[in-house]
């Protein structure tokens, strides 16, 4: 337990959930949530604003991820402890946030008293981690995606060409028509849509 109030942001996009963790929250003494914001790309300034000591923050947002505001986040204000709290319980997020920076990782319909912890053992200094999830992770493997294989995918999710994706990431249509056949084939499966699929369930895109 800390004796001084801890200073929260919560970022989410879904407004009705947002407000609804901000007044679980705001039930616990020592905490007390200074900001809210529903786009990725407003934590950065809102932190900055507020001196937050944790970030609580959603996966799908608008204007940036929660694993892209993390990132950048952990570079900016490296004091600010992060915790993703996300409905997508896939592995691949998991990993993804922790390289991100992330101190906590928890699903949503965790109970109230268990991210009200997880908030304290973070600035505690404590990793936390949802124990399922951390199994199926350790199960699922590592991400066998490169960066690049990855950024050409989820150019791809639209269906656009690849004459259109070559135009869009600056590359040749032989590159692109490389990455998106290693990663077909990496991700054993038939063809662009299938990787894209199963990379998002796998939470590697």
């Amino acid at each position: 337990m800390t004796s001084r109030t801890i200073k929260v942001l919560l970022a989410e996009d879904q407004s009705m959930v947002r407000e609804a963790l901000a007044a679980l929250l705001g039930l616990e003494d020592d905490i007390e949530v200074v900001a809210q914001v529903a786009r990725g790309d407003e934590v950065l300034a809102a932190a900055r604003a507020h001196d937050v000591d944790v970030a609580l923050m959603d996966i799908e947002m608008p204007g940036a991820t929660g694993l892209e505001a993390a990132a950048q986040l952990h570079e900016e204000l490296p004091a600010v402890k992060l915790v993703i709290l996300t409905t997508f319980g896939r592995p691949g997020y998991l990993r993804s946030a922790m390289e991100s920076g992330a101190d906590a990782f928890l699903v949503k319909d965790a109970p109230a008293a268990q991210l009200a912890e997880a908030v304290r053992k973070v600035l505690a200094g404590e990793k936390v981690i949802d124990p399922t999830l951390a199994a199926a992770a350790l199960a699922e493997g590592a991400n066998p995606l490169t960066d690049r294989e990855r950024e050409v995918l989820r150019a791809a999710a639209d269906g656009s060409t690849n004459a259109e994706l070559a135009q869009t990431l600056h590359l040749s249509q032989g590159t692109v028509r490389n990455y998106l056949s290693t990663a077909i084939q990496k991700l054993a499966v038939r063809n662009r849509a299938e990787a894209v699929r199963i990379a998002r369930e796998k939470g590697w895109l």
